[in-house]
């Protein structure tokens, strides 16, 4: 018997999140936001955190520095249920912080610096890959998996242990890789997550479905494009679905993506068909998006069901 259902694999950070700044200044170096909040992030951290309350049991592999911002990550985790004992933690690098801008609408950008590039290898813990029936890395194209070595060693070890993989991904900030970079690994892929921007930037296509299939001509077995308002694409050898996004009122974006793959991860271990995991997948990161934080809004697979069956009677059942 696996560890664990799902096993995370990718950055922690902490999301100092800043909502309705306003530009114009109050003072030569004073300005105006209507919030400011600091909430643990990156990719693997909500991931594991959604996959956790989502009633999966969750592990995650990801470097944090020995410091106040790690401390808080560290707790996050354990608040949810995240199972702690695959975390790295150093003196030699800080946690990474990222300043997140939100919009009104729920939109957001983000600052990056140098922390985000710290000396987290993967590559160098195969052995903690192992006890899992499914790998979630966050995100491709982001360190570490900027680098198409690193990439490709974790691959293997999850193909060797049997492991279901998906990747979500980013736009890359520091490194950047094209998908031919990327084409002894992309076969070892089950399930890539894009978002239309980052699938336009590495397919170089401008519909969904043609940007599906630049994933697919290179071994990638399934593809799910999320399509923001306009719901989700997921298209592979067999089949193409489309499902409209769920209709509401978004705070803030931050990590509605993550818990999107967690979603749809966890109801795919529980049995769900494709349809019916992408439907829970949209209620999970249409939820996300009413709070600010990634890991804020979402408290259980319960909740989803209530949402998907109020708003969505007619969408498919796990």
């Amino acid at each position: 018997m696996k560890d664990c259902d799902i096993l995370c694999v990718g950055t922690a950070l902490v999301d100092s999140i800043i909502r309705g700044f306003d530009p114009a200044p109050v003072s030569a170096s004073g300005y105006r936001a209507a919030s400011g909040s600091l909430n643990a992030g990156g990719e693997a951290v909500n991931e594991a955190i959604a996959a956790a309350k989502l009633g999966m049991r969750t592990g995650i592999l990801c470097s944090l520095g020995e410091d106040a911002a790690g401390d808080m990550i560290v707790a996050a985790l354990a608040r949810s249920g995240v199972a702690l004992d695959r975390l790295l933690r150093s003196s030699e690098h800080p946690t990474p912080v990222t300043t997140m801008f939100v919009r009104e609408d729920g939109t957001r950008k983000s600052i990056t610096n140098s922390a985000h590039r710290y000396n987290f290898h993967p590559e160098r813990h195969t052995e903690l890959l192992a006890d899992a029936k499914a790998l979630i890395l966050g995100s491709l194209f982001r360190a570490p998996f900027d680098d198409p070595e690193i990439v490709h060693t974790v691959l293997t070890a999850a193909a060797a242990a049997g492991q279901t993989v998906f990747a979500d991904t980013k736009l890359p900030n520091f490194r950047f890789l094209k998908l031919e970079d990327l084409r002894e690994s992309l076969p070892l892929i089950d399930t890539i997550t894009p978002n239309e921007e980052e699938a336009r930037y590495y397919s170089g296509q401008q519909q969904p479905e043609a940007m599906a299939d630049a994933f697919l001509a290179r071994g990638v077995k399934n593809v799910i494009i999320k399509l923001g308002g306009q719901g989700c694409l997921m298209k592979n050898a067999r089949e193409t679905i489309r499902l409209p996004a769920c209709a509401i009122r978004a705070v803030d974006a931050t990590g509605a993506g993550d818990n999107f793959v967690a979603g749809y991860v966890s109801e795919l271990l529980r049995g769900a068909s494709r349809e019916a995991a992408l439907a829970f997948a949209n209620a999970c990161g249409a939820i996300c998006t009413t709070a600010v934080g990634a890991g804020t809004a979402l408290k259980s697979r319960e909740q989803v069901l209530r949402f998907l069956s109020l708003r969505f009677p007619q969408a498919p059942r796990p």
